[in-house]
């Protein structure tokens, strides 16, 4: 359902949907842009027990439509086929990027409270200045991601990685279970195997393909943070990279708190891993093993 028709955003649609419901959502882009979700994974992202009238009360109606109606003019006469394509239904509502901020506002999760408060901020913002702008990007045509919006995705990230090993271990746990009341001998040869580190195999990934990994295995780097992987890809396929954060500054173009956002967002989805800081301050960056 992601179809990339509109105009390119200031603030990539999916990072900025990822930090006001914690998901990232299926959407409709439509040709003049406008972005559309499926209300039923934002009702359930956002703990509404009821989509339909969490719709009702918290969502416009021009901000609201059928899905069947919205696509027809965008998948053509066979929309039903496409639509199903999915795991979606003609009947069902979708909301515009409006709909959605309404009802991340209504919405009383804890988790939406640093949102909400960036959207706060802007308004007062605006009242305040008479405008509210994103700072321009040093390195390539576009806008810096606002702090509060990368530190919101940042934050969400490593919740996300710590549920995922969680569920790991706890899956691991039952496994080891299952195996204990079928054949004590096999739990004892589980854990001789667990207890033998990992070992990579197969020829060393160029920086080229350590890149496409990553735009593969985890939520696609954009703008600066794609600048900042670039930067440190071919000493990580080496064996590892020893930069200041300064350093890494001075070659992207980008200030230092931009370049420390970037390097915890890479850490937060798995790209890289830091084991260390050498005492005059260089930091010591791996691939996960």
């Amino acid at each position: 359902m992601d179809e990339q028709l509109g105009q390119k955003d200031a603030i990539d649609v999916d990072d900025f949907v990822f930090a006001a419901t914690g998901a990232r959502l299926r959407r409709l882009t439509m040709p003049d842009g406008t972005h559309w979700f499926p209300a039923v994974d934002a009702a359930k992202r956002l703990g509404y027990v009821n989509t339909r009238q969490a719709v009702i009360a918290h969502v416009a109606a021009e901000r609201q439509q059928v899905l069947g109606e919205l696509a027809r003019g965008v998948l053509g006469p066979d929309v039903a086929r496409k639509i199903a394509g999915h795991g979606l239904q003609k009947s069902m509502k979708v909301v515009d990027l409006h709909g959605l901020i309404q009802l991340v506002n209504a919405c009383t999760k804890p988790d939406s409270a640093p949102f909400k408060a960036w959207v706060a901020d802007v308004v007062a913002t605006v009242q305040r200045d008479g405008a509210y702008a994103l700072e321009p990007s040093p390195v390539h045509a576009g806008y810096l991601m606002p702090r509060e919006v990368v530190d919101i995705i940042v934050r969400l990230e490593k919740r996300n990685l710590r549920l995922e090993a969680e569920f790991a271990r706890q899956a691991e746990q039952n496994a080891l279970l299952w195996d204990a009341n079928r054949n004590l001998s096999r739990i004892a040869d589980s854990l001789e195997r667990l207890a033998v580190p990992a070992q990579r195999t197969g020829h060393a990934p160029t920086p080229e393909e350590l890149l496409a990994s990553w735009q593969a295995d985890h939520h696609p780097l954009t703008g600066d943070a794609h600048a900042v992987a670039a930067y440190l890809a071919p000493a990580l396929v080496r064996g590892g990279a020893r930069y200041r954060l300064e350093e890494i500054a001075r070659r992207t173009g980008l200030d230092i708190e931009r370049v420390r956002d970037c390097v915890a967002l890479l850490v937060a989805r798995g790209c890289i891993r830091q084991t260390g800081t050498a005492p005059d301050g260089t930091r010591i960056y791996l691939l996960p093993e």
